[in-house]
């Protein structure tokens, strides 16, 4: 599938870029307000498939629900809240992460996070790289929606 293929190449490019060890799309469902990471590179293992987030829990709940971007610095330690209402921090072993919120066919319905397995400054630099691509992401969205090849991902 192209939808899925573009966003795989655009996570290729960011973690390469930004040397991070994970990079992933999380997104809210269409019918429901439950977020699930749908795509990464450089994961660990297959469980970021398996998690799903209320609206407002986790750092994509939370991005999706505030429209705005987190940053973890050092986790656990920098964190409100318990570890455990991290999921994709625990099962891919990340200890800073940045995160951004992606607006989707005219609403704000997906996360795009880049993650370290060590503890790494978030910069502005490195902020500004995770917008522009979460830019990228939205238009890829966006071209391919109006060829009708989203299917029901939104």
């Amino acid at each position: 599938m192209a939808y899925k293929s573009s966003f795989l190449i655009e996570l290729e490019k960011l973690a390469q870029e930004l040397q991070s060890s994970f990079a992933g799309i999380a997104l809210q469902d269409g019918a429901g307000s439950d977020v699930h990471w749908r795509y990464a590179c450089g994961n660990r293992n297959e469980k970021y498939k398996k998690i799903s987030v209320r609206y407002g829990k986790g750092i994509a709940g939370k991005v999706i629900s505030t429209g705005r971007a987190i940053q973890v610095d050092e986790f656990p330690k920098s964190i409100t809240g318990k570890a455990v209402e991290y999921p994709i921090m625990l099962a891919e072993q990340l200890v800073s992460a940045y995160a951004v919120p992606l607006i989707l066919a005219g609403q704000l319905k997906g996360v795009l996070l880049v993650g370290y397995h060590q503890q790494t400054e978030i910069t502005q630099t490195l902020k500004d790289l995770v917008q522009n691509k979460a830019l990228r992401i939205e238009d890829l969205y966006l071209s391919e929606s109006q060829e009708g090849r989203t299917g029901d991902r939104v």
